[in-house]
């Protein structure tokens, strides 16, 4: 996850939320030593991404942050995108993915609508 969402997270819920999990952080201004239960990566790599990817475990998991969600995007480590639409109308927000907009193709592989009208949608990137 980005800074930004870790520190939301870790203001809301504490560090006991990510127990259990292997907990990357992308941040140029976080100090590793301050965040033992994280790793703090400074920089995405296609390199640092490929290595990742190759390791044994479940999928990775963006969660948070336009800019980072972009980095991926743009170097191709996108596999599937998950997107909540909730039944709000606000006037501005955090686009889900920052200038500049380069399509991307997808396709809709299921979607789930929940009781409080909150729909689910997961896709997968289309080549």
């Amino acid at each position: 996850m980005g800074r930004h969402t870790y520190e939301a997270a870790l203001r809301r819920l504490g560090k006991k939320a990510f127990s259990g999990l292997t907990l990357i952080v992308f941040s140029r201004t976080l100090n590793p030593h301050d965040h033992p239960h994280a790793t703090i990566v400074p920089e995405l790599t296609p390199d640092w991404a490929h290595a990742l990817r190759n390791k044994p475990g479940k999928d990775i998991w963006l969660f948070g942050g336009s800019n980072l969600f972009r980095s991926f995007l743009d170097a191709g480590l996108v596999d599937t995108v998950e997107v909540s639409v909730i039944p709000v109308l606000l006037g501005d927000g955090i686009p889900l993915l920052p200038p500049p907009y380069t399509p991307a193709k997808l396709r809709l592989l299921s979607h789930h609508t929940y009781r409080s009208g909150r729909l689910a949608l997961v896709y997968e990137m289309s080549q």
